[in-house]
């Protein structure tokens, strides 16, 4: 049923999967609605003519890979059996519930989609008594492949093609007429993404201007001090900070084939000073997505550094790995308009600092 329409959604999937395989990703966690109009393409085996309806979706994004929306539709096709004298509809309600697989999250964004539910089925021929009246409710399946464009970050658009299987019963004896069985309708759907619940930007206050020093009057100048030994050298571990473009891609915390070059320098340094006990590596995020997201990809990044560090022979026990995610940010952006601006203003946030801190006093240089 339908084999070429079927077959034409498996090819527009390969399609969309090689398109976006190079998209940076950016998942927020929103909740939608996604109302619209469809067309309907009827099972031959119902002799009725191609239709259409509407429907309501309520979606959210679950994660950076995964959807969920269910919702209500309603179609309607006139009959087409031919036979004079007859007239009627045939007219379906459903309640689904779909699966979506998005390819990306940047602004086009496809995806497959499988989902289960109920429908009912009407077949009502006036002037045909048989199939006069002829309701089921059955189960319902449906796959397909369909893409969102986001607009902005409230609105946007839906399409999907998928092809749907239910149940119904009608069938009339002594004719052709013989739907009492499974079915397959094919669907292609048009909505408009109502988004919301998206985590809002959070504003960075801007820290108090430094109060003036008191005036002070300056000391009358002392004799000259007898001149003192030097003081022991006491060594020096700066905090280093690292771009997570350099070590990882976007909304990603493996590391990269850059990160090694990053990273060596900080391995030397480690190594030429063992006393520091600690060394505390530290990720940060900027504010794009959940703050609960974010917070466990600044972790997630602070674990793959300190991985990395222990396999180039940094015992273990002197590394902690900490995430802050996007709670202490350096640069606000505020009013900074479009996703790409936005991630490219965003920029100093996404970094990984390496501390070292001595539990120990020591007495001279490493």
């Amino acid at each position: 049923m339908k084999k070429n329409l079927v077959s034409l959604a498996v090819a527009a999937t390969l399609g969309l999967a090689a398109f976006s395989a190079s998209a940076e990703d950016m998942y927020r966690g929103a909740w939608y609605a996604v109302p619209g109009v469809s067309y309907m393409n009827t099972d031959s085996d119902l002799d009725a003519n191609n239709g259409g309806g509407a429907f309501i979706k309520l979606g959210k994004e679950l994660s950076p890979s995964w959807d969920i929306q269910g919702g209500l539709g309603y179609n309607r096709a006139s009959e087409d059996t031919g036979i004079a004298g007859v007239g009627g509809h045939y007219k379906q309600t459903t309640l689904g519930v779909d699966a979506l697989y998005m390819f990306s999250r940047d602004k086009f964004r496809p995806f497959l989609l499988a989902g289960l539910g109920v429908a009912r089925n009407n077949v009502d021929y006036s002037n045909f008594p048989a199939l006069q009246d002829r309701s089921k409710t059955s189960w319902l399946a449906n796959v397909g492949v369909g893409a969102q464009y986001l607009i902005n970050d409230t609105f946007g658009l839906q399409a999907d093609l998928r092809h749907q299987w239910t149940r119904s019963n009608a069938n009339a004896p002594g004719t052709n007429f013989d739907a009492d069985g499974t079915i397959g309708n094919t669907l292609l759907s048009l909505g408009g993404i109502f988004r919301f619940g998206a985590p809002a930007p959070m504003p960075v206050a801007a820290a108090p201007e430094p109060a003036p020093a008191p005036y002070v009057a300056p000391a009358p100048e002392p004799a000259p001090a007898p001149v003192a030994a030097p003081a022991p050298c006491e060594p020096k571990f700066e905090t280093v900070t690292l771009q997570a473009e350099k070590l990882f891609g976007f909304d990603k915390y493996k590391l990269n084939g850059d990160a090694v070059a990053e990273l060596d320098s900080v391995i030397a340094t480690l190594k030429e000073h063992p006393e520091f006990d600690v060394v505390v590596v530290t990720g940060h995020t900027d504010r794009i997505g959940s703050e609960k997201y974010n917070q466990k990809l600044s972790e997630r990044r602070a674990e793959a550094v300190k991985a990395h560090l222990v396999s180039h022979d940094i015992d273990a026990d002197r590394v902690r790995a900490v995430g802050k995610g996007e709670l202490q940010p350096l640069v606000a952006c505020e009013g900074v308009k479009g996703r790409k601006a936005l991630i490219e203003c965003l920029s100093p946030n996404r970094r990984v600092e390496i501390h070292g801190e001595r539990l120990h006093p020591v007495n001279e240089c490493k």
